[in-house]
């Protein structure tokens, strides 16, 4: 069996990390792409000589803060990168994590993610997507993002995925010899959860106090309230629950 070289491009951020482990563990190459490896998909630094031998690329690059539009530059500049660099090197595909309701969205991080996919997809290499739920670590940045000892997040429906659990679908799909292209594939956790109640178990780890708020003030809330970013019914439901991934943490 010969072996496939993947390039992972964002394979030092929170997904990536466990793409390469999970790429590792299956026995395939793997070549970390990330600026702390000399590689960078925005200004394509290191790009070229990363990409030589690769046959796949695993597309889990991101963007740090959740502005829109500095979001859409870097996910517009890097899938074009990618795909002129790749192309170039005859890389065979490009598979990609992206977020569940990102057809939907009309705001903010999730509207950057659309626009990602549609200028990927647009490209000369074959794209698969595959779209998550929130990853479990997300409920950490939300409060992250708030000063002090008390922190306001919404009683909004997800269905929180744990980060692995997420890779190992990303990485299933950009191995597979083919696969369908529609309906867009779905990974999310096993069960639905409230944004804010998931925030409460882990406040309480923290001494955070959680005070529940509607999100009015989120993008896209009343999409979200709707049950708009909530997995279709050709989801695949996996991993643990929010509260038993949060107990095998440090």
């Amino acid at each position: 069996m010969s072996i496939t070289t993947y390039a992972v491009a964002g394979a030092t951020g929170r997904l990536g990390r466990h793409v390469v482990d999970v790429l590792t563990e299956r026995g395939h190459r793997v070549v970390p792409m990330s600026r702390a490896t000399g590689v960078d998909v925005i200004t394509g630094a290191g790009l070229a000589e990363a990409l030589t031998g690769a046959e796949v690329i695993i597309d889990v690059a991101s963007w740090p803060s959740s502005d829109e539009d500095a979001a859409t530059e870097f996910f517009r500049t890097s899938a074009r990168n990618l795909h002129e660099a790749g192309r170039k090197a005859g890389v065979a595909r490009i598979a990609v994590a992206s977020i569940i309701g990102a057809d939907k969205a009309t705001a903010g991080f999730v509207a950057a993610k659309k626009v990602h996919e549609e200028v990927l997809l647009s490209g000369p290499l074959p794209v698969r997507v595959l779209r998550a739920a929130q990853f479990h670590e997300f409920v950490g940045q939300l409060l992250d993002w708030q000063e002090g000892d008390v922190a306001y997040v919404p009683a909004l429906p997800t269905q929180l995925v744990a980060c692995r659990t997420v890779a190992e679908e990303l990485v299933d799909l950009a191995t597979a010899p083919a696969v369908p292209t529609t309906p867009i594939p779905e990974i999310a956790g096993p069960r639905k959860e409230s944004m804010s109640e998931a925030a409460q178990l882990l406040g309480a780890r923290r001494g955070v106090k959680i005070v529940e708020v509607d999100g009015s003030g989120m993008p896209d809330a009343e999409i979200a309230a709707a049950g708009g970013f909530l997995p279709g019914p050709h989801a695949k439901l996996a991993g643990p629950t929010f509260q038993e991934w949060l107990t095998t943490q440090p």
